[in-house]
């Protein structure tokens, strides 16, 4: 989950966050939850993101515990607007335990999660060894591909 922009209640987007986190526990059980990092804007954005991640137990199947977020999101006070563009909260499902879904509006693995380093680096603080569909690399080996270099292979032209 993110936020860039200032709630009157919550203030700072690192309060949205931490209040959302607290509101996941109405749709389950919080069982880990990373630190909340701050992160450069993207897209259309402006300002910079406080993001974070949890893992969340839930009797909830995918497509209910996003309506559950979406609707989280409005009583924050987001709004529908520019796509990437500032947001009071914004709450995805990266993972879901029961490998692979695809649904309309909705397709677990996040199709985006393993080039962004603001999901991966909360993600990896809590769940590290989780195993990703569908060739089942964890998530630090994701993390390890965005932040580790690798060297062109012989005879490549260069970049």
């Amino acid at each position: 989950m993110g936020s860039n922009r200032r709630h009157a209640f919550y203030g700072a987007p690192e309060g949205v966050v931490r209040a959302a986190m607290d509101e996941c526990a109405a749709f389950g059980t919080v069982t880990a939850r990373s630190r909340i990092i701050q992160t450069p804007a993207m897209g259309a954005a402006q300002r910079r993101f406080a993001n974070a991640a949890l893992v969340l137990q839930s009797e909830l199947d995918p497509p209910a515990l996003l309506a559950a977020l979406k609707r989280t999101e409005r009583e924050f006070g987001r709004r529908p607007g520019q796509r990437w563009g500032d947001r009071v909260l914004d709450c995805d499902i990266v993972l879901w335990s029961g490998g692979a879904w695809r649904s309309k509006g909705l397709t677990i693995p996040h199709a985006a999660f393993a080039a962004r380093r603001f999901v991966l680096g909360p993600a990896c603080t809590i769940a590290p060894d989780w195993r990703t569909p569908p060739y089942g690399l964890t998530l630090a080996h994701h993390q390890a591909r965005l932040t580790r270099p690798r060297p062109l292979p012989r005879g490549a032209p260069f970049a």
